[in-house]
């Protein structure tokens, strides 16, 4: 399908808005490595009813290896005394020579000389055993936003306004939504409104309300599909349906297009005049 001009409109195509491969918002995958089986059961029993989701469980690190070269969790959940050529350091420190990964070592030795090893392979958290869950909660947390290396406050509306933080990928953001880190995937974001201190963040199913200058959510985003067009509005561009001299159209939605702004806007939606 052709992008087309109707009655001094350009009709755009987008793939985006008729294809929707993922939710809006997903639950953190977490990858747990522990070679005993009741504590790994108890480990997802918990990950499950905290709201995250499981994606497998591994007894050995050189399988933990090849999962994750294959299909990379959000969160690596690693036993540091497993059996097998590899125990957790070492295999977390072959995963970290490849991708950068969040690590919560799991440990029942907490002497320093274990810590002092451990530490090498860089961990986001330590979770000693035995663990509660709330502790587990927290670590998952932690890794998310250490990892991601960024903790402003988020209110999401849908949440009874809990406070939390968000960290932003190159092609996600997570954030806490109803006691939990959830991922919102950037092609899902149809565009974002500055609401005074706060910037709110419109999907087709959830808004988010994040105590963040717009600025620097801007900032932040650089190198996606998602631009200012004006300086209370970023836009998704996969989502514009219509575009006018001054607005454009967002699933039937009209956002103003700022004078300061029109010429970006034109470059990056490639229009003719």
């Amino acid at each position: 399908m052709e992008d087309k001009w109707k009655d001094g409109y350009l009709l755009l195509h987008s793939p985006t808005i008729e294809q929707t491969v993922f939710p809006v918002s997903a639950p953190v995958k977490v990858l747990i490595v522990e070679d005993e089986m009741i504590i790994a059961a108890k480990i997802s029993m918990h990950l499950e009813q905290l709201g995250y989701e499981v994606s497998g469980i591994l007894s050995r690190g050189e399988k933990a290896v090849v999962h994750c070269r294959e299909s990379p969790p959000d969160i690596l959940l690693l036993d540091i005394n497993l059996k097998g050529m590899l125990d957790g350091i070492e295999t977390a420190k072959v995963i970290r020579k490849e991708m950068e990964l969040p690590i919560i070592f799991l440990t029942a030795n907490s002497d320093q000389a274990t810590f002092d090893r451990a530490k090498y392979a860089r961990p986001q958290a330590f979770l000693a055993k035995p663990y509660q869950k709330q502790e587990l909660e927290r670590a998952i947390e932690l890794a998310v936003l250490s990892s991601y290396n960024l903790s402003d406050e988020v209110i999401s509306p849908e949440a009874n306004k809990e406070k939390g933080e968000v960290a932003i990928l190159s092609d996600r953001i997570f954030v806490r939504h109803k006691d939990r880190m959830v991922k919102v995937f950037l092609r899902d974001i149809q565009y974002v409104v500055a609401e005074r201190a706060y910037c709110r963040i419109v999907t087709k199913q959830t808004d988010y309300l994040l105590s963040l200058a717009m600025g620097h959510l801007e900032k932040q985003l650089e190198g996606s599909n998602i631009i200012r067009i004006h300086r209370s509005y970023l836009v998704n561009l996969d989502w514009i349906e219509e575009v006018g001299e001054k607005h454009v159209v967002v699933e039937k939605e009209f956002l103003p297009i700022g004078k300061a702004y029109q010429g970006e806007v034109t470059r990056r939606l490639n229009l003719i005049k």
